[in-house]
């Protein structure tokens, strides 16, 4: 029972019978106020008639008969006012002194709520006087004296019979409401459930896919959604088992073709050394390939086993590890590209130098790629940085022919085309994740025809840790 009253069935057959409940209570507080005003009012009917009946006759009625008409009416006495004259007409001895005077003639709907309950909550049987409006005007008014227990007796009478009727009725709507938004609402989405559970055991099966079948407008939008949803996944998952089994055979060429391409550079520095002019004007470009070759193979490797540590966050002088890495790619002020660096010598950064190394030897190396790309002499690489509220900023510029632009769509994916021609683009994709490790972004800011632009963003601030409540 417990568990059916915290299902989405439960809970809305438990509302509806409550909001259907509180709709009948509503309805039935005036309803027992309107009884208690037909009562009273009948009963004012009969003693206008019975007072009528005996003004008619010309000879006074026997004590008989006007106990038999009061008995009728249902009152002790009535008065009836005609012409600015209160007149008895009828009277009998009244059991107990008045306790209360109701005037019909002008009680609004609160008052007749308020009195109707508050002679529901009296269980003492009283006397009680009620003025009222005689019919077909009759006279001025008319009032009588009544017991107060019989109309509480009819009252509670017609209120229990209301409230079987409203609990009938409670019971009858609260049902086939249920049966409604069970096949409506819940048949529907249980069977997204079933069908998401279904399709979570085996994701790769496209037959576990949902088939849009609701009437419901919004719930056939959410079927259509997850139907679009799982087809993506299970299309994502294939690619990605495919790129999985890809990776691992081009992890296992990569690693025979670094061994193959390692001797071959063995090979070629000795070429090198050779006496022979041809030989030797065409063995450094031979080994500058291989060493291309061999650092594809291995950032290849690097990035297919995905271990980078995490960053070691240390203090250090930034403007020694721009010179570094400077000297490191053989350029320098006067050199062709030249390179300069704008930083302050006391700045200092708080990152791990090794990861940050790489980072900016990669952005370096690829400025200067790009302007020799060129072939025109000249051309200028600017290493710059700064501090403000925000963290640290380091800028790297070079003054070459810019990105073209399906290089700058996926400039930080990997294997999806490099800042150069013939790049694969693993350098940036794996220098965004080195940053993104220090909780910092790379962006391209600027690059067309007078050059390139990168902006490096490292936090100044480590991360709060949220305090246990």
């Amino acid at each position: 029972m417990r568990r059916f009253l915290n299902s989405l069935s439960g809970r809305f057959l438990a509302l509806t019978l409550a909001f259907v409940m509180l709709a009948e209570v509503l309805i039935l507080v005036p309803s027992i106020a309107r009884f208690r005003v037909d009562y009273l009012q009948q009963r004012l009917d009969k003693a206008q008639i019975a007072s009528l009946a005996l003004l008619a006759s010309a000879d006074t009625i026997d004590a008989d008969l006007e106990t038999e008409l009061l008995a009728n009416a249902g009152v002790f006495n009535v008065v009836l006012r005609r012409d600015a004259v209160r007149q008895l007409v009828l009277s009998s001895p009244i059991p107990a002194p008045v306790s209360a005077t109701h005037d019909l003639r002008m009680a609004g709907p609160f008052t007749l709520i308020r009195d109707a309950f508050a002679l529901l909550a009296d269980r003492e049987n009283r006397v009680i006087r009620v003025i009222g409006q005689p019919v077909q005007q009759a006279g001025l008014l008319i009032e009588v004296t009544l017991e107060t227990a019989p109309l509480r007796k009819e009252m509670i009478d017609y209120g229990l019979r209301i409230l079987s009727l409203s609990a009938l009725i409670s019971i009858l709507t609260a049902t086939l409401l249920f049966l409604t938004a069970r096949r409506l609402l819940v048949v529907p989405i249980r069977r997204v459930v079933r069908a998401m559970v279904s399709w979570g055991q085996a994701p790769e099966d496209a037959r576990r896919v949902i088939e849009p079948s609701a009437r419901v407008a919004e719930l056939r939008e959410a079927e259509e959604a997850l139907q679009d949803l799982q087809t993506q996944l299970t299309q994502a998952l294939r690619q990605k088992e495919r790129l999985a089994a890809m990776g691992a055979s081009v992890a296992k060429i990569s690693h025979d073709l670094r061994n193959i391409l390692t001797s071959a550079q063995l090979f070629a520095d000795r070429i090198e050394a050779s006496a022979d002019p041809a030989v030797a004007r065409a063995a450094p470009k031979l080994v500058a390939s291989i060493g291309r070759a061999v650092a594809l193979t291995e950032a290849t490797l690097a990035f297919g086993k995905a271990e980078e540590h995490p960053p070691r966050l240390n203090r250090f002088a930034l403007r020694p590890l721009f010179e570094e890495v400077v000297e490191g790619e053989g350029l320098s002020p006067t050199s062709d590209p030249a390179c300069l660096i704008d930083v302050a010598p006391g700045l200092v950064v708080r990152a791990d130098a090794e990861q940050l190394h790489r980072v900016l030897a990669n952005l370096v190396r690829n400025a200067r790629q790009a302007i020799e790309a060129t072939g025109k002499p000249g051309g200028t690489i600017e290493l710059s940085a700064g501090e403000d509220e925000a963290g640290w900023w380091i800028r790297v510029g070079d003054t070459g022919p810019g990105l073209p632009q399906k290089a700058r769509e996926n400039l930080f994916t990997a294997f999806s085309g490099g800042a150069r021609k013939g790049g694969t683009g693993l350098g940036l994709a794996i220098a965004a994740e080195l940053i993104r490790g220090h909780g910092g972004r790379i962006d391209l800011v600027r690059s067309d025809a007078e050059g390139s632009e990168f902006l490096i963003r490292l936090p100044g601030d480590l991360p709060a840790l949220a305090e246990d409540l």
